[in-house]
């Protein structure tokens, strides 16, 4: 089975990739996530987790998910990141959470995607975009092979600079960085409710047709992202940059 949690379309194309090649079930971390819904997910013996980067470790919200969630049938669990830049050293905390799991941790492949957080960085425009991606695709079918004989992935680097952006500057990054206090709506706003739909934890409501934000977000830029209108800023951070979610790189 793979399991996976996107923002704007990344880790749900490598999933997609992964599941297609190895003839594997597809199940959304989102879906489940946004219910509520910690059910147990009835699951062959491999186990694979899709998901972005976010502050070097997998985001929050999927590891708390995958804490209170039991999977029947699962022994061997291999994660796959995508990111913009790296993981750091985030496989040494996914080796932590299998073990949580009950599940034998068979390494963690980085995946380099599209930036998309553009709360701090600036997203690729669609041309340099595609390139990334088509860079990206001989690293999914490493993953891919490296699955379909049961092996583990290669050892990430063991730098002490990824220890401590993994380590301490993640929490830090959380508690300082990772608020929905600047997100602004301009009068663009149709009030289609796509930020609605696509927030994980519900963060979003529309009184009086407009977005409001709850004080609950994890930064999965698809609010801003997603928005149809571009009406969604990020206070200053995010003015004048180009807004990116996968689906826009495929043909209409």
């Amino acid at each position: 089975m793979v399991l996976y949690f996107t923002g704007t379309g990344n880790s749900r194309y490598v999933a997609e990739r992964i599941a297609q090649a190895l003839g594997d079930t597809l199940c959304s971390l989102n879906d489940r996530i946004k219910a509520g819904d910690t059910s147990p997910v009835n699951s062959d013996a491999r186990l694979i987790i899709v998901v972005p980067t976010y502050a070097w470790r997998i985001p929050h919200i999927v590891q708390e998910h995958l804490e209170n969630t039991v999977f029947p049938g699962a022994a061997q669990v291999w994660f796959v990141m995508t990111c913009g830049g790296q993981i750091g050293g985030a496989g040494r905390h996914n080796q932590a959470l299998a073990q949580k799991m009950g599940l034998t941790y068979q390494g963690t492949a980085q995946i380099v995607m599209p930036e998309n957080y553009i709360a701090l960085f600036q997203a690729p425009q669609a041309e340099e975009a595609r390139q990334i991606v088509a860079q990206a695709e001989p690293e999914i079918d490493r993953a891919i092979a490296a699955i379909a004989k049961s092996q583990a992935f290669g050892p990430t680097p063991k730098h002490l600079l990824n220890r401590f952006l993994s380590g301490p500057v993640n929490p830090f990054f959380y508690s300082v960085i990772v608020k929905d206090t600047p997100f602004t709506v301009s009068d663009a706003c149709n009030g289609c409710g796509q930020c609605v739909k696509r927030c994980p934890l519900n963060n979003i409501t529309l009184p009086d047709g407009k977005p409001l934000w709850g004080g609950r977000c994890t930064h999965c830029m698809a609010c801003i992202c997603y928005c149809p209108t571009e009406a969604i800023e990020y206070g200053k951070k995010s003015a004048g940059k180009p807004r990116y979610h996968f689906e826009a790189l495929r043909p209409k």
